[in-house]
């Protein structure tokens, strides 16, 4: 995929291009490649490029006037001037590898792209040097922090959406999907028209690179829209790094969606969806990872996840999110009961500072109170039948500047007992309240005035979330980096499985099996019939497994050694492959370990010699008589062993003919003796040698075969 910036080469007023440093925006064209195996990974190649870190994210605000597109090659889709600038940010914050500079005619469509700029007005090498460095320094700094992401599923390329948040499509990370579009009329957004649905495997991921320990928000959608004219919506599971997330119960018509507050446990977090019922298939519209200040939600234990439950803003007419909430949280505007009333604050500025949470000052903008004293606010986050642990935020800021006759203060209430001090709401500033507590529906929350509060209570949001049961830490990280490599390794076939391996334990990946333990490990591998090709990797690290299945895929090169080393190993089935070579003393002396090698041709089984064979490169292999077609190996043995036993003579011959009276002077001198320095001897002898050798290769031959009559099957 190339991602190409192209400036129309328009002047700004003064009818010069407009200085970048390093950057004239007269340049044509700046470009940033993505390799087709880089996609979905934090990697973007900059060929030819010396500008400093910040061009390409500010390109469009500093070249005024100028028309900026996006060409995405592959997809042969452009893009108009604010989602261009808003993928280029995009793109701003994932990793930069410098390659060299392209040589001058490459083309487009060449192995890697030519990018044309102007780095003139530095006017000197050494210059240009120095901004090379300065934007690598830069890179380092601006990149170095996690993105967030935004894909809209069934969607392709890159768009800004009303919110001016920008959009991804998924269309190059699954091969096994589909990408739907919806019927429904009651489309809510441009991101809900589109959708990928799944129908193959027990359970399909997204996995988002991340540093570990993060803290992420991550929100998924699902939009129904009667995409597939069944006018079913379906219901399936979502995980989260190998833990239950939900059960999701998707609406003909209606947007659903689902949010957590989460400590990432590894580089990768993965989100899953799971068949649970026949026909009825996972999908998915849309999915957002938010990067939260690591002091956000201070209270929540990295071992447990906090569920959303609700999250309202009190008195307002509209929802908030980005960019008014820089961490891109959803505050819906609150359904209240009658006697409620909506105030608005008369404060220019809110300081949040004091917040830990950090909430958005539109949503301290209003509030909802009562009319009198005596009466109270309750608050009804919905809690369900069974027992919950609840996690609750509420935030707090006067509406207006209070004179010295007027006073607000009130405490809240859980089941009519008083669970806080007084709360007095700061006018410009906000108090925040978190509330760990047990509830369920017959649960009553509510804010009271104090006996001396001259005014009713007030508060402007709220946040509920529920507290997940102890997450598991997933699979042991020995198995999870062995199947990486094999991952890697076989590419083409299992590059799209992720998640969790063996967790949860009901949709654990299909060609392995996992033990009970609270941390897994991986016991089994069973990728027979895959279709895979190349040489075995090493996954020496998954000592705890027992068995191990590969048969029936064209697997080449040697039998690793680190196979007979797997401590509990006990059946190793390397059948119907092009294994060559010999097996390894490791695994042929392992007598607590059932081998079957049959159907490699060219292996060689222990205790058996490996012989050279006409293609060069390749060994002889004894295989069981249940597959063997019988043949003479004598010809080959002639054709091979004749040949070479001549070719030497001759070397040998030529070279002694032409150093005769030099090998004669180094013998005397040494006092060497016998045939060396004799062209006759040394005939003599080769001869005697390639005679030898072939009665010795026809008396192996002649054992081998009768041996071979009586060997049991591998």
């Amino acid at each position: 995929m190339l991602i190409k910036m192209e400036a129309d080469g328009n002047h700004g007023t003064n009818g010069t291009p407009h200085n970048l440093g390093s950057l004239a925006c007269g340049t044509r064209t700046l470009s940033a490649r993505v390799p087709k195996n880089k996609i979905g990974t934090n990697e973007l190649h900059m060929i030819d490029w010396c500008g400093d870190a910040a061009d390409i994210v500010t390109t469009h605000e500093k070249c005024h006037g100028q028309s900026v597109k996006i060409n995405n090659v592959e997809m042969e889709r452009r893009l108009d001037k604010m989602h261009s600038v808003a993928a280029s940010k995009q793109y701003a914050t994932v990793t930069i590898v410098i390659e060299p500079r392209s040589p001058i005619g490459m083309s487009r469509d060449s192995p890697k792209y030519r990018i044309r700029r102007r780095c003139s007005s530095f006017g000197s090498f050494v210059l240009i040097m120095a901004g090379c460095l300065a934007f690598l320094f830069l890179a380092f700094l601006a990149f170095s922090a996690n993105a967030d992401v935004s894909i809209d599923c069934g969607a392709t390329g890159f768009y800004t959406d009303e919110n001016s948040i920008v959009w991804m499509g998924d269309d190059n990370l699954f091969q096994e999907s589909q990408a739907e579009v919806v019927q429904s009329s009651n489309t809510i957004s441009h991101v809900m028209s589109t959708l990928r649905v799944f129908t193959t495997r027990k359970k399909n991921c997204y996995s988002v690179s991340e540093d570990s320990g993060s803290l992420l928000l991550v929100r998924a959608s699902f939009f129904y829209g009667n995409y597939d004219k069944k006018s079913s919506p379906p219901s399936f599971d979502m995980h989260i790094d190998g833990n239950d997330w939900a059960t999701v119960k998707t609406s003909l018509d209606q947007l659903v969606y689902y949010e957590l507050v989460y400590v990432s446990k590894g580089d990768t977090t993965s989100i899953c969806l799971a068949q649970t019922q026949p026909n009825q298939f996972p999908f998915i519209s849309a999915l957002e990872v938010r990067n939260l200040d690591s002091k956000m939600y201070s209270y929540l234990d990295p071992k447990y996840a906090l569920f959303l439950r609700t999250r309202v803003a009190y008195g307002a007419k509209e929802t908030v999110r980005f960019p008014d909430d820089a961490y891109d949280r959803i505050w819906v505007p609150a359904i209240v009961d009658s006697g409620i009333t909506s105030v608005a604050s008369d404060a220019i500025i809110i300081d949040v500072v004091n917040a830990p949470d950090n909430p958005p000052q539109a949503v301290l903008q209003n509030a909802i109170t009562i009319s009198s004293t005596s009466d109270s606010i309750s608050l009804k986050p919905g809690f369900p039948d069974q027992e919950v642990s609840v996690y609750m935020n509420l935030y707090f800021s006067e509406v207006t500047q209070l004179d010295t006759t007027q006073n607000r203060s009130f405490k809240a209430y859980i089941d009519n007992k008083p669970i806080s001090d007084p709360i007095i709401p700061p006018y410009g500033e906000v108090t925040e309240m978190f509330i760990n507590f047990t509830a369920s529906s017959n649960t009553s929350f509510s804010l009271v005035a104090n006996p001396d509060s001259t005014l009713p209570p007030l508060v402007n949001a709220m946040e509920v979330f529920y507290i997940s049961d102890r997450l598991a830490d997933g699979t042991n990280i020995k198995d999870v980096e062995g199947l990486s490599e094999i991952q890697k390794a076989f590419s083409n076939a299992l590059q799209e499985w992720s998640g969790d391996p063996c967790l949860p334990s009901p949709y654990t990946w299909e060609w392995i099996s996992c033990s009970n333990n609270t941390i897994p490990r991986i016991t089994a591998l069973d990728l027979s019939s895959f279709d895979l090709s190349g040489g075995l990797p090493d996954f020496s690290s998954m000592d705890a497994l027992v068995t191990i299945n590969l048969q029936n895929n064209s697997i080449n090169g040697p039998i690793p050694d680190f196979l007979g080393a797997l401590p509990n190993l006990k059946e190793l089935n390397l059948a119907d492959n092009s294994f060559s070579g010999p097996i390894p003393p490791s695994i042929s002396t392992n007598k607590n370990l059932k081998l079957v090698v049959s159907g490699n041709p060219e292996l060689c089984v222990s205790g058996k010699s490996c012989q050279p064979t006409s293609t060069g490169g390749t060994t002889s292999s004894s295989i069981p008589s249940g597959r063997r077609k019988k043949s003479s190996k004598l010809p080959v043995i002639l054709g091979t062993t004749i040949p070479i036993s001549v070719i030497f003579w001759a070397i040998v011959g030529f070279v002694l003919h032409h150093k005769r009276k030099t090998a004669a002077i180094v013998a005397i001198t040494t006092g060497q003796t016998g045939g060396a320095h004799r062209p006759g001897g040394a005939h003599n002898m080769i001869s005697e040698a390639v005679i030898n050798e072939i009665k010795v290769n026809i008396r192996d031959q002649t054992t081998t075969e009768n041996g071979n009559q009586s060997d049991p099957q591998q």
